[in-house]
């Protein structure tokens, strides 16, 4: 039973760590908060689905049309509600308006393209296997093996590629950067259309583990990400995924031996506690006295 609810807990750990992933990249390049999100993400599996439902398309090409579809709106995102207020004197908070804003559009469209009411993922994996007598379902492995994979990737071309330094490097200065000659511009839209096309996947993923996708979630898991940014550190990609494995896990464990009324209190008084330890995060730098 408690193998069963650890692994159950890994696997929605592993979609909420693809979610703050999103967040971390545009956080350490730009130093903003992408309150659109968890709408982009939704709307591109969204997108993916009634594809798969209209064409009948299989699961395969559904995941090229949901990342297609996410990152085109991040590109969007970056043209009309960053590149002008960052190339401007604005207020700290401007550029989390502007984002809050474009959420609130994309909510809108949802709800006239593809209605207010849940939309069921055809195509699903099904079947389970056991392992040391304890059922696993097929589509929770896949995912959790996705999921992890797609971080382990990006974790490596972040570090070891040519644009991944220009990433990390734009990050550290975006001043210093364009006068080294990385075309900051496109780096940072690079990295918006990159966290976005993420956002894509864990979408569609999140559709196969509950079964079907709804407007309404890209608030509730774009919050879930943005916990999981700050508890695993600001700008951190290794703290963003060991981060949503924890989150996962304990809201597993708490709905499994609690209740789940309080699932998302005891998951987030987990995130408090851990901020009275270590207000900068599991893996947060520690700021330097003056």
């Amino acid at each position: 039973m408690l193998f069963e609810q650890l692994l159950n807990g890994i696997t929605v750990g592993s979609t909420y760590a693809l979610i703050a992933v999103g967040y971390t990249l545009i956080f350490g390049v730009l130093g903003m908060i992408n309150m659109a999100h968890g709408q982009i993400f939704i709307f591109a599996a969204l997108t993916a689905i009634v594809t798969m439902s209209a064409f009948g398309w299989p699961l395969l090409p559904a995941f090229f049309v949901s990342v297609a579809c996410a990152a085109v709106l991040g590109a969007l995102l970056e043209a009309v509600a960053f590149r002008p207020l960052r190339k401007k004197d604005v207020p700290h908070l401007a550029p989390l308006i502007s984002t809050i804003g474009f959420a609130t559009i994309l909510d809108d469209a949802m709800i006239k393209l593809f209605g207010a009411d849940s939309r069921f993922v055809p195509g699903k994996l099904g079947g389970s296997f056991s392992v040391g007598g304890v059922d696993v379902r097929t589509v929770d492995l896949a995912i959790l093996v996705a999921a992890l994979g797609l971080m382990a990737l990006l974790h490596l071309w972040i570090q070891k590629t040519p644009f991944g330094k220009a990433i990390r490097a734009t990050s550290e200065s975006p001043e210093t950067a364009a006068i080294l000659g990385i075309p900051t511009d496109r780096v940072i839209l690079a990295t918006v259309v990159l966290a976005s096309g993420l956002g894509g996947v864990a979408g569609l993923l999140l559709g196969l583990s509950y079964g079907a996708v709804a407007p309404s979630m890209g608030v509730g898991l774009g919050f879930k990400g943005l916990a999981v940014l700050v508890l695993g550190g600001l700008g951190s990609l290794p703290g963003a995924m060991l981060g949503g494995l924890l989150l996962g896990v304990v809201e597993v464990l708490a709905v499994a031996y609690g209740s789940s009324t309080y699932r998302d209190a005891i998951a987030f008084l987990m995130i408090i506690l851990v901020f009275l330890v270590r207000p900068q995060g599991l893996f947060g730098e520690t700021p330097v006295q003056r």
